[in-house]
C-alpha cells in the first residue's frame, strides 16, 4: 500500500497520549479543587530553597528578638517556637506523604501505559513483519514466475530461429556452380 503526501495530509493526527488517557485522572496530586491545589502547591513549597531560606531567617529572627531582650513573648527554651515547629511537622509530614503515595501511584500508572504503548508497538511491528515476509514470498513466487517464463521465451525463440533455419534451408535454392 503506497501513501502519497495527500494521503498523510487528510490521515487524522495519531493520539500518542492515548494510551496515558485513562490515567488521567490521576495527574492532580490531592484533586481537582481549590483546596486540593492549594494543598499541593503547599506540599510542593515544603522542599524548595525558598521555603527553607525564609524558615531559618525566620527561626533567626525569633531567637536573637528573644535573647536580646527585644521582646519576650517567647524566652530561652523557646517553647513557642518548639510548638511551632511541631504544628509544621503535624501538617507537613501528612502532605508529604501524601504527595508522595500519588506521585507513586501516577508513576505506576505511567508505567503501565508505557508497557502498554510498547505491547502495541511490538504486536505492530509484528504484523508489519508478518505483511513484509508475505509481501516477500509473493515476490519470490513472481520471480520465479518471471524466471520460468524467461526461459520458456528463450526456448519458443530458439525453436522459432531453428525452425526459420530449416524453411530457409528448405525453400531457398541453393547456388547451382
Amino acid at each position: 500500500m503506497n501513501t502519497t503526501p495527500t494521503d498523510n495530509a487528510t490521515a487524522a493526527p495519531v493520539d500518542h497520549l492515548r494510551f496515558h488517557r485513562h490515567h488521567a485522572h490521576l495527574a492532580p496530586t490531592f484533586g481537582n479543587d481549590k483546596f486540593a491545589l492549594r494543598a499541593e502547591a503547599f506540599a510542593r513549597f515544603f522542599g524548595t530553597p525558598t521555603f527553607l531560606g525564609a524558615q531559618t531567617l525566620i527561626v533567626v529572627v525569633w531567637v536573637c528578638l528573644n535573647l536580646f531582650g527585644v521582646t519576650h513573648f517567647d524566652a530561652y527554651p523557646f517553647i513557642l517556637l518548639n510548638l511551632a515547629f511541631s504544628l509544621q511537622s503535624a501538617y507537613a509530614a501528612p502532605l508529604i506523604l501524601l504527595a508522595q503515595t500519588r506521585q507513586a501511584a501516577r508513576d505506576k500508572a505511567q508505567s503501565d501505559a508505557d508497557a502498554q504503548h510498547r505491547e502495541a508497538l511490538a504486536t505492530a511491528n509484528s504484523e508489519r513483519q508478518a505483511e513484509a515476509a508475505k509481501n516477500s514470498a509473493q515476490l519470490l513466487e513472481l520471480l520465479e514466475q518471471n524466471t520460468r517464463l524467461t526461459e520458456m521465451t528463450k526456448a519458443l525463440t530458439e525453436r522459432i530461429e531453428n525452425l526459420t533455419t530449416q524453411m530457409h534451408e528448405q525453400f531457398v535454392p541453393k547456388d547451382k556452380p
